[in-house]
């Protein structure tokens, strides 16, 4: 298969990760080069806000960043397949995705940037993977297969608008929908306003004050993740931090979904929305009703943080 066979507005294209197991490896560590530059070069924000990629109409993006008197961003574009460094003087370059090591890839965006004045000293540990190695000795991961790539952004393309029309029902603090590089997921997370016991963390390659400080409130997030080698189905979660008594035994729709108890979460593989008569609906209804049963059984203030109808529904009472 080629890009072109993938026509541009093909909604919830097939994800076979088998064939694709290595383009997702390199890619996470490419997505985490360009991510540590937006850490190091945005104010923290609450919940590690200033640290994910946002969707785009092509690709990935990290929004503007602030470098002195100028402002940048980088954006990999999944049609043409480059990484794009645009400058607010108009000084701009890309580079290609093509199949290369992550050494390579981050050596070319260090030495981009260093020529454009945009120096950014990153931490080259990746985050979120146990034992991995720096950047600039990766030789191992170098795949990019332009037909998954485009194929993983479509999928995320999809689900971003369920979540964004899913976050439209919430009016009490909410994050936007994200991308987060460490974990490799799609994310949008509601809060109750209280305060949650200390988290445990534990999560590999990631200080367990970020995790606490990430879960300092009552969540519950909605997520998509594409899977990788040692669990190769894309699934959708949700989950509530902390977890209420009985949430684990709600039946939840669709039938597909399922509670995963070494996650402690509701997982729904992708075929099964991407398969269903209306995908969309059948996403939503799986995001809505594991709100639901997380937010009664915590006893959430529901009628002052919610808007069912979203923006465009009819008022709040």
């Amino acid at each position: 298969m080629t890009a072109s066979d993938v026509p541009h507005d093909a909604p919830w294209p097939a994800l076979p990760h088998e064939t694709w197991t290595d383009t997702i490896a390199t890619l996470h560590r490419w997505t985490q080069i360009v991510g540590k530059i937006r850490l190091e070069r945005t104010p923290w924000i609450n919940h590690s806000w200033h640290v994910p990629l946002y969707l785009t109409t092509r690709g990935l993006g990290t929004s503007p960043m602030r470098a002195g008197d100028r402002s940048f961003e980088l954006n990999f574009d999944f049609q043409s397949h480059r990484l794009e460094i645009r400058v607010s003087d108009g000084v701009d370059a890309s580079i290609p995705l093509v199949p290369r090591s992550v050494a390579d890839f981050y050596d070319e965006v260090t030495r981009r940037l260093d020529a454009m004045d945009l120096t950014t000293p990153i931490n080259t540990t990746p985050s979120e993977i146990p034992d991995g190695t720096p950047f600039e000795f990766d030789h191992e991961h170098a795949a990019y297969d332009v037909d998954a790539v485009f194929a993983l952004w479509r999928a995320l393309l999809d689900a971003h608008h369920v979540f964004t029309t899913f976050r439209a029902r919430f009016v009490g603090k909410v994050s936007p929908v994200h991308f987060f590089w460490g974990s490799f997921d799609l994310a949008v997370t509601r809060f109750s306003g209280r305060e949650a016991p200390p988290h445990p963390a534990g999560i590999p390659a990631l200080p367990d004050w970020v995790a606490r400080e990430a879960y300092s409130h009552e969540v519950s997030s909605l997520g998509f993740w594409p899977g990788n080698a040692d669990n190769p189905t894309p699934v959708f979660y949700s989950y509530a931090y902390p977890g209420p008594e009985g949430f684990s035994q709600v039946s939840v729709r669709p039938e597909a979904a399922f509670w995963f108890d070494d996650l402690g979460e509701f997982l729904l593989p992708y075929d099964a929305v991407r398969d269903a008569d209306d995908p969309a609906a059948t996403l939503l209804d799986f995001a809505q009703d594991t709100y639901d049963a997380a937010a009664d059984l915590a006893g959430w203030d529901r009628s002052a943080l919610e808007w069912p109808g979203g923006a465009q529904g009819p008022e709040r009472p």
